[in-house]
């Protein structure tokens, strides 16, 4: 293989520096620089403009943390235009971090070079230019710079805040509270205005899918929606579709513009609902009420979204009953057993075996959405689901045997055939209950008819045989059964063929001796076929003897003799 030519060097090419591209730092368009240009010509003319309003009492700078940053923000203002002071204070490891962020700030202003500056990106803040000048945190600097955006300039505070400063920011407004969250009239006429959901209303606010006064009388609806009510006295009343419909979490829209982001601080909030058929007054379960309120209290942490909410509000008080039966949001206390399975969508049949299944626990039992089923300790019955086959496919493992002995009256290896059978297949319950009803059903008619085929003699058993498949399967699972006679049950086969005229493509099967004797035996097993749907249709005693005589006439037509009473 040819080597690649070697590399041409010129004169100076030692000298020439390398370009380097450094990570968040970019080249800043030209409304950029007009943007940074102004912004940092306003802070140089008034270093103090970032500055919330301070709405509390102040310590002693040695003790009070804001005291002391604004004592020192204070002093950086009258070195503004001091390059060289400014220059050794923004790195500075000691002191006020608000102050450092400062200086280097006011060192860029007087720079007056725009044309380059770093990117500030924050997943929750967003982006925002700004120009990095000294040892500061970047979201001081980039919060100082960038004081106009009512979100970013809280950063600025954010060590203030974790030692339990309060901030509260809109477009309007910016005010620090001190170590109590003391949230502003005109910040919650903001949050709520520009928050992710829209409200109607002014004291009292709803969004869309309630009304006033169903808020104002705190008035439960069947999927609950959400009370919220601010320092102020003002109330809002949030629905689970507006809650679900957003593409920003409704808490993020408002946390966002207060720091620390704990809106739980500032509001209470309550979950307004009651499972269906829960007495209007009979308190909720404690137990319940208590998980409500850590499941309120995650929300509003930003831990659980909103499309949760209401489900884990409802599930938190559904699954904390103790008695009764809970199926859905539903629930119907000891007595309303048969309401309760009244209440379950399926089939007659379906709501039989879980009727079954009820009446022979000897626990409480939760089945969840998920499958997994839970013994409980309560005398309670709780089904997420209100479909009855899922709820089946979920308690059939379990309770299969007692459903085909209470139903059925199947036990022993019958039982664990089927039970076995089902598990693996899954079939539906109502088509699989239905069948092994029909099918059980049948055996029993069959059951009816006198003798059987072990007690008969040949071809009497065969034609017996012959009938009992027809009636369980239909005659046409007989055709093939009656192709495999031999010697007189041939015989007996081609009169049942005739008899069901199904003989047009069989004749070749047989020999001539077999038809010729199966066709005078015909009129007499038409005759007893005839009995035998009589036999299963009515069960009547007028039935079963027209049978024994049948029978009677086909063993003396076949030369077999006289029949043993049945």
């Amino acid at each position: 293989m040819a080597r690649p030519p070697a590399e041409v060097r010129f004169p100076g090419d030692k000298n020439r520096r390398k370009k380097v591209k450094v990570r968040g730092i970019k080249q800043a368009s030209k409304q950029i620089q007009q943007r940074l240009e102004k912004d940092l010509d306003a802070l140089l003319e008034d270093p103090k403009i970032f500055l919330p309003e301070i709405k509390a009492e102040l310590g002693r700078p040695r003790r009070d943390m804001m005291a002391a940053s604004l004592k020192e923000i204070e002093y950086v203002s009258k070195k503004r235009h001091d390059r060289k002071w400014l220059a050794r204070r923004m790195v500075k490891r000691r002191g006020c971090m608000v102050s450092r962020a400062l200086a280097g700030s006011l060192l860029a202003a007087l720079d007056g070079d725009h044309s380059t500056v770093a990117v500030f990106n924050n997943p929750i803040y967003g982006t925002s230019s700004f120009i990095r000048r000294g040892n500061g945190k970047q979201a001081h600097q980039a919060a100082i710079q960038n004081y106009n955006n009512h979100k970013l300039r809280m950063l600025a505070w954010d060590e203030h805040a974790k030692s339990g400063h309060w901030f509260f920011s809109w477009k309007d407004g910016f005010e620090y509270t001190g170590m109590v969250p003391k949230s502003p009239e005109n910040w919650i006429d903001a949050a709520l205005e520009f928050s992710s959901v829209k409200f109607s209303g002014d004291k009292i606010r709803w969004s869309k899918g309630l009304d006033e006064e169903t808020v104002q009388n705190n008035v439960f609806s069947d999927s609950g929606w959400l009370k919220i009510t601010f320092q102020n006295g003002v109330i809002a009343g949030l629905s689970q579709n507006s809650l679900t419909k957003t593409e920003e979490g409704f808490v993020p829209s408002i946390a966002l513009t207060m720091l620390p982001p704990k809106i739980s601080e500032i509001i209470d909030a309550e979950w307004m609902w009651r499972p269906i058929g829960w007495p209007e007054d009979r308190a909720l379960p404690t137990e319940g009420l208590e998980k409500l309120d850590e499941v309120l209290l995650a929300w509003m942490s930003m831990a659980l979204e909103d499309s949760s909410l209401g489900r884990e509000c409802r599930k938190s008080i559904l699954n904390s009953i103790d008695e009764g039966y809970v199926s859905g949001n539903n629930w119907f206390d000891n007595e309303s057993k048969k309401d309760f399975l009244e209440f379950l969508s399926g089939s007659e049949d379906e709501k039989e075996a879980i009727a079954a299944i009820l009446d022979n626990l000897e626990t409480g039992i939760h089945v969840r959405q998920d499958g997994f089923t839970f013994e409980l300790e309560e005398k309670v019955v709780r089904f997420e689901e209100n479909a009855c086959h899922p709820l089946l496919v979920s308690l059939w493992k379990d309770h299969g045997l007692t459903i085909l002995d209470q139903m059925f009256e199947l036990s022993g290896e019958e039982a664990e055939e089927i039970y076995n059978k089902q598990l693996q297949r899954k079939q539906g319950f109502g088509a699989f209950l239905r069948e092994l009803k029909n099918h059980l059903s049948t055996a029993k008619k069959l059951d009816s008819l006198p003798w059987s085929s072990v007690s008969l003699p040949k071809p009497l058993s065969f034609a017996d045989k012959l009938i009992r498949k027809a009636g369980d399967d239909g005659v046409a699972s007989t055709v093939s059964l009656a192709r495999k006679g031999k010697d007189l049950d041939a015989a007996m086969g081609w009169a049942w063929l005739v008899v069901h005229d199904r003989t047009e493509s069989d004749a070749w099967r047989f020999d001539s001796a077999s038809r010729d004797k199966g066709s005078d035996w015909v009129p007499a097993l038409h005759m007893l076929w005839n009995s035998a749907k009589r036999v299963l249709n009515e069960n009547s005693e007028e039935a079963v003897s027209d049978y024994v005589e049948a029978m009677k006439k086909l063993a003396e037509i076949s030369g077999t003799g006289k029949l043993t009473p049945p």
